[in-house]
C-alpha cells in the first residue's frame, strides 16, 4: 500500500493536468484574445504553448510559498535540475546560427545529390531521415533545431496541406526521439539511466540504435513516398548571400557547438562558452541572421516549467511503471510519456534498485518511442513546435493532430522495437 499523497504532492499533480489540458487549449486562448482586446496580452500569452508549464509551474511556487513558506518552497526550487533547460537554450541558438545552417545545408544537398529521385523529393527525406540521426552525435536539441529551420524555410515557405504538415511534424518529432539513441549522451531519456546503469556506446548500438535507425528510414520513406508530389519545391536554387560564410567562420561556430556539446552536464562550463559565442557572434555579426534568443528562451521557460511541476509527479508516476513487467512497461511508458516528458520517466526509473535488464531496455524504448506524440513528450519537441508553429492554421501546432501525424510514425517505432 502506497503512503497518501502530502497537500503540495497532490496539489502539484492538480496543477500538472491542468497544464497537461491546457496544453491542449491553447487555440481557444488565441481566439478568446481576438474577442476580448483589453486583455488581449495576457490571453496571447496564453495562448503560447511554451508559456503554458512555465506558467503553471508559477502557481505551484505561489501556492507553495503560501502553504509551506518562503525556506521549503525556495528549496524545493534549490533541489531541481536546471541543467537540460538551459543546455538546450545554449545549443538551439547556436545551432539556428547562419554559419551552421549552411554548412548542415550544404551536407543535406551533397547527400540528396546522391539519391534517385527528383532534388526536392531528396531533400525532403534527407533532413527527415539524416538529421535526426546526426542528433545522435550533436544531441536531439540541436538536430530539432536544424531540421525544423531547413523545414520552415525549404518546405514551409510554399502553401502545403493541413496533411502534409502534420504528417511531417509527426514524422520529423518521432524521428528525432528515437533518432538520437545511437549513443549513450544525445537523447535525455538515454542521459538519465546510462551512467546508473553502464549502458556504453557499443550497448546503445546494439540494443537500441541499429534498430531506432531501421524506423527513420522507414518513416522518411514513407512519408516522402505518400507527399512525394507536394515537396518537390524544396529542390529550388536559393539565392546565395552576398556576403558568403568563410570556412573559419564556419569552423569556429562548430567549436563552439562541439564544446557546448561536450560540457553538456556542466552548465558553468556550457554556458560561458556560450557567452564568449555571443561575443564572437556581435563581432561577425555581418555572417549572422538574427539569433533566435527569443525562442529558444520560450522553450528554456518550457522545459524548466516542467521540471518544477514534474518534480512532484514521483508518488503517481513510480508505482505504475514499477507494478508492471517487462512487456508491459514498454507500451505503458510509451503511452506515459504523451503526458510528461520521457526523461522523467527514466529518471524514475534509475531510482529503482534491482531491475531487470529487460525492464530497463523496455523502459528506455518505450520511452523514446512516444517521444513523438505530443510537444511535451520530449524535450527538444518544444523547439520544434516553437520554429514551425506560424506556418500552421492560427500560430499553434493543434495537439489532436500532431498526435494523429505522429501516431503511424510511433507505430512503426513500436514494431522495430519489439520485433528487431
Amino acid at each position: 500500500m502506497h503512503a497518501s499523497p502530502t497537500l503540495i504532492q497532490a496539489l502539484g499533480a492538480f496543477l500538472f493536468g491542468l497544464a497537461i489540458l491546457h496544453t491542449f487549449s491553447t487555440k481557444y486562448f488565441i481566439r478568446l484574445a481576438h474577442t476580448r482586446p483589453r486583455h488581449a496580452g495576457f490571453l496571447h500569452l496564453l495562448g503560447e504553448v511554451e508559456v503554458v508549464f512555465g506558467f503553471w509551474a508559477m502557481v505551484l511556487m505561489l501556492f507553495m510559498f503560501a502553504i509551506s513558506g518562503k525556506q521549503q518552497a525556495t528549496a524545493y526550487l534549490d533541489s531541481r535540475n536546471f541543467t537540460e533547460p538551459l543546455f538546450v537554450f545554449a545549443i538551439m541558438v547556436i545551432a539556428a546560427t547562419r554559419p551552421i545552417l549552411e554548412l548542415s545545408g550544404a551536407m543535406v544537398r551533397l547527400l540528396a545529390r546522391g539519391l534517385p529521385v527528383q532534388r526536392g523529393v531528396a531533400m525532403y527525406f534527407v533532413v527527415l531521415a539524416f538529421v535526426p540521426l546526426l542528433g545522435s552525435f550533436i544531441t536531439e536539441p540541436a538536430a530539432m533545431t536544424l531540421a525544423a529551420l531547413m523545414l520552415r524555410d525549404l518546405l514551409f515557405s510554399h502553401p502545403l496541406s493541413s496533411r502534409l504538415k502534420y504528417a511531417t511534424i509527426g514524422v520529423l518529432f518521432v524521428n528525432i526521439s528515437i533518432g538520437g539513441t545511437l549513443t549513450p549522451f544525445a537523447a535525455p531519456p538515454v542521459l538519465m539511466v546510462a551512467a546508473q546503469w553502464g549502458w556504453d556506446l557499443g550497448f546503445m548500438v546494439s540494443h537500441f540504435g541499429w534498430k531506432a535507425a531501421v524506423a527513420v528510414l522507414v518513416n522518411a520513406a514513407v512519408v516522402t513516398l505518400v507527399f512525394r508530389n507536394q515537396v518537390g519545391h524544396m529542390g529550388r536554387k536559393i539565392a546565395a548571400p552576398e556576403v558568403p560564410v568563410p570556412a573559419s567562420v564556419m569552423a569556429v561556430h562548430l567549436v563552439f557547438l562541439a564544446l557546448v556539446v561536450l560540457f553538456a552536464h556542466h552548465p558553468a562550463v556550457f554556458l560561458g562558452v556560450f557567452l564568449f559565442f555571443l561575443g564572437f557572434a556581435s563581432a561577425y555579426r555581418h555572417h549572422q541572421n538574427p539569433l533566435i534568443l527569443r525562442e529558444a528562451l520560450l522553450v528554456a521557460f518550457f522545459l524548466a516549467g516542467l521540471v518544477v511541476l514534474g518534480g512532484l509527479q514521483q508518488w503517481w508516476l513510480q508505482p505504475i511503471l514499477m507494478a508492471m513487467d517487462a512487456n508491459a512497461v514498454f507500451f505503458g511508458a510509451a503511452a506515459l510519456t504523451a503526458f510528461t516528458d520521457n526523461a522523467a520517466l527514466t529518471y524514475l526509473g534509475s531510482l529503482v534498485e534491482g531491475l531487470s535488464h529487460e525492464f530497463q531496455v523496455a523502459l528506455v524504448a518505450g520511452a523514446v518511442t512516444g517521444g513523438g506524440l505530443t510537444v511535451i513528450a520530449n524535450a527538444p519537441n518544444p523547439a520544434g513546435a516553437a520554429i514551425l508553429k506560424d506556418r500552421f492554421a492560427g500560430g499553434v501546432v493543434h495537439p489532436l493532430y500532431l498526435l494523429l501525424g505522429a501516431l503511424p510514425p510511433t507505430l512503426v517505432a513500436v514494431l522495430a522495437f519489439r520485433l528487431l
